[in-house]
């Protein structure tokens, strides 16, 4: 399976003027608090009777709502789900998805330290809430 590339956060809304979408995979929960402005929810683990559970609908409904070939930067809090996400696009045919490194809190060092900011520790644009056809509940709809 070909390697997913990740970007910075800067790179991803770099991508994001050139056309990407930006999809947060993570909760709903966590996707209102605060997510990159502009992004898309469309959680990759959902919760269920024991916690976080795979969401069974994640590959179908990215490919209903974007296609395989869309251009797409997936994120989530720390890069780790982004990055199990994206390589399940890429294994299901998806064809130009990256994954944004970092995530919403960063990357930690051993120490604990800051080793790179993640989107809002770099000053990029959020936003919170639910946003109208952008929120996983309006996703599910269409």
């Amino acid at each position: 399976m070909p390697s997913v590339p990740r970007i910075s956060p800067q790179e991803a809304l770099a991508k994001m003027s050139e056309g990407y979408t930006y999809v947060d995979v993570r909760t709903e929960e966590e996707f209102a608090e605060t997510h990159p402005a502009g992004a898309f929810n469309v959680p990759w683990q959902v919760r269920g009777a024991n916690g976080l559970e795979p969401n069974p609908d994640f590959v179908a409904l990215m490919e209903k709502l974007f296609g395989k070939d869309a251009k797409l930067v997936l994120g989530c809090r720390s890069g780790n789900r982004s990055l199990k996400a994206a390589n399940q696009l890429v294994a299901a045919g998806f064809t130009n998805v990256i994954d944004q490194r970092a995530g919403m809190i960063g990357i930690k060092g051993s120490f604990g330290e800051t080793v790179e900011q993640g989107w809002p520790g770099a000053g990029l644009p959020t936003d919170t809430g639910a946003p109208a056809g952008r929120s996983y509940a309006d996703l599910k709809k269409k």
